[in-house]
């Protein structure tokens, strides 16, 4: 099992330190999405990270920089995965619905499935009719293994208690958001999610 941490969408001044705790815990994929934030500043602020952090950095916006900058991958919306070709290097992409999803597993390194469960960030974000866990199950399992080399993660809703919900969908991995970034103690939040994929995991 995977799991990913997604940015704040603000350039956060506690983001660095919490940053610096959390690769020592053991993240290996943040993904950074902070749409409002100009190039340059964004630029700026990637360049004043360690630069052994880059490799784990897939970058939402800007993608330029992720070949200035060595970033590890970049991540598309799901809208602009649909008229964009798939890029070379680690290349992730959204999806909402099982439709796409089918499309897309076997051509993206990852994909980020959503909302799988009420959203911690976004209230009243919830899961509709076209992502029925009876129908993730079935499509996830159902998948050949050149479809399975793309990792599907879920997204929305990500908790302690919904991370192993996930796992038994079928999922390779999760993705958090508002349960790291809303808690107290985000290292500990981390920790906590860790143990809930990981401790029990057959």
């Amino acid at each position: 099992m995977r799991l990913a941490v997604i940015s704040p969408e603000a350039l956060e001044p506690r983001e660095p330190a919490v940053l610096a705790r959390l690769f020592a815990a053991g993240l290996e994929c943040y993904h950074i999405r902070k749409p409002a934030v100009p190039a340059a500043a964004l630029e700026n602020w990637l360049q004043a990270l360690p630069v052994a952090w880059r490799p784990h950095f897939v970058l939402h916006t800007h993608h330029e920089l992720v070949a200035r900058l060595n970033l590890g991958g970049r991540h598309y919306r799901e809208v602009d995965a649909a008229r964009l070709p798939r890029p070379s290097g680690f290349a992730s992409r959204a999806c909402h619905d099982l439709v796409t999803l089918r499309s897309a597993v076997g051509h993206y390194d990852s994909v980020l499935l959503s909302p799988v469960f009420p959203s911690v960030s976004k209230p009243g974000h919830l899961p509709d009719a076209r992502l029925a866990h009876t129908e993730i199950v079935a499509t996830l399992a159902a998948r050949t293994p050149h479809e399975r080399r793309t990792a599907v993660l879920a997204l929305g809703g990500i908790t302690r208690e919904t991370a192993p919900l996930a796992r038994d969908l079928g999922f390779d991995g999760v993705a958090v958001l508002g349960a790291i970034w809303r808690a107290p103690d985000p290292e500990r939040a981390f920790g906590d999610l860790q143990h809930a994929l990981f401790a029990h995991a057959a």
